[in-house]
């Protein structure tokens, strides 16, 4: 990996979790804020991906980001529909199982596939719990409810959940993906992450609209704002670190 990270892995796991459970449990009042939540999860996701793929996984990483939602998916619906009664708990008991999950996936890569990551495990782990938090987050977003019931009549029954799995997906990998190389750096590919992640805000939005009306398009306009910020912040890091490569000529047609 290239640079130091700025946001240090701690920090980051506490900001995306408190960010994307209350952003879930607010989605009823405000179905924006789980989409921003969302977003913040995206980040933590995409942070946990160049972690792991930083050890020469690059063409892993697509499969690592379609891993983590599908553990996500079914992390998630156990989790609110197990719950029964207190669907208060359903977002928290989605989040440990993703987590079990990724943590079970984590020591079978390393244990018996042998692929010897140091951060395997804890990667894992992160991704899948990131990518649980993306699927209740963007998904009350446009249910505009947590509640297993609303949840699958909303988002199953129309089809939405394979958006916000193809999205959601895309938004973990594609930073990394996009910015992995010798000079890769954190700040870059995080404010690319924040960018993909509101892409998928502004999708998941437009879908909101036939499902909660006027609330879909608050989802959707932020989604466009934050798109527009963030992409601008990219590109200027992009140009900063382009500003600082020294040329070396164009490349010989012959040998010397």
């Amino acid at each position: 990996m290239a640079d130091e990270s700025l946001i240090k892995r701690n920090k980051l796991i506490i900001i995306a979790v408190v960010s994307g459970l209350s952003g879930i449990y607010l989605s009823p009042y405000f179905p924006a804020l789980a989409a921003i939540g969302a977003i913040v999860a995206v980040v933590w996701g995409a942070d946990a991906i160049r972690r792991v793929a930083a050890y020469g996984l690059g063409t892993g990483v697509p499969s690592i980001g379609q891993l983590a939602l599908g553990m996500g998916i079914v992390a998630s619906m156990f989790g609110l529909a197990i719950v029964g009664s207190v669907p208060l708990a359903g977002p928290v008991v989605a989040l440990v199982t993703a987590s079990v999950f990724g943590l079970i996936t984590g020591l079978f890569a390393q244990h018996v596939i042998k692929m010897n990551i140091p951060v395997m495990i804890s990667g894992m782990t992160e991704i899948a719990a990131a990518g649980s938090l993306i699927i209740v987050g963007f998904g009350s977003a446009a249910a505009g409810s947590y509640v297993f019931g609303t949840f699958v009549q909303n988002i199953f029954s129309s089809g939405i959940v394979l958006v916000i799995f193809w999205m959601g997906a895309m938004s973990i990998l594609h930073p990394f993906n996009a910015t992995l190389g010798p000079d890769e750096k954190q700040k870059r590919t995080l404010f690319l992450a924040v960018s993909t992640g509101a892409v998928t805000m502004t999708i998941i939005g437009v879908a909101a609209t036939m499902i909660l009306g006027s609330a879909g398009i608050i989802t959707m306009v932020i989604g466009i704002v934050l798109w527009l910020v963030f992409y601008k912040k990219f590109w200027d890091e992009v140009y900063k670190d382009a500003a600082s490569v020294v040329g070396t000529g164009l490349i010989p047609k012959t040998e010397a």
